[in-house]
């Protein structure tokens, strides 16, 4: 998404994304430091949501980074990530899960929950 592109985030744009859905599940894993990764590439036919989702995770990549690239509020990107979740496409961790070893080091929840803070102000 280009700088200065405004996505509209009108009721009705986001009623139609989630399907009428207003959270996710309450047993899905997504906090905003969750790390997602896709596991399948886009399809044709796909809701250009999803399929943005998994180009954007083809590395792992955190709830709230997805949620501000696509330029939409967390819990409607909580919901589609449920949907991908649940058909296999994407897989789910909290970086604590991920071990000492892991290569991916996520900085504190309390910058991110700050970033997102200051984009949503921009």
């Amino acid at each position: 998404m280009s700088p200065g592109s405004h996505r509209d985030e009108s009721p009705d744009r986001l009623y139609t994304l989630t399907g009428g859905r207003t959270r996710s599940a309450p047993d899905t894993p997504f906090d905003l430091v969750t790390l997602v990764v896709a596991e399948s590439e886009p399809v044709p036919g796909m809701q250009s949501e999803h399929a943005a989702i998994l180009r954007m995770c083809r590395r792992p990549t955190a709830v709230v980074e997805v949620a501000a690239e696509l330029a939409l509020p967390v819990g409607i990107v909580r919901i589609l990530l449920a949907d991908l979740l649940g058909t296999g496409r994407i897989s789910a961790r909290h970086p604590r899960s991920a071990g000492h070893g892991s290569a991916y080091h996520l900085p504190d929840p309390d910058i991110l929950e700050q970033v997102l803070v200051g984009l949503r102000n921009l």
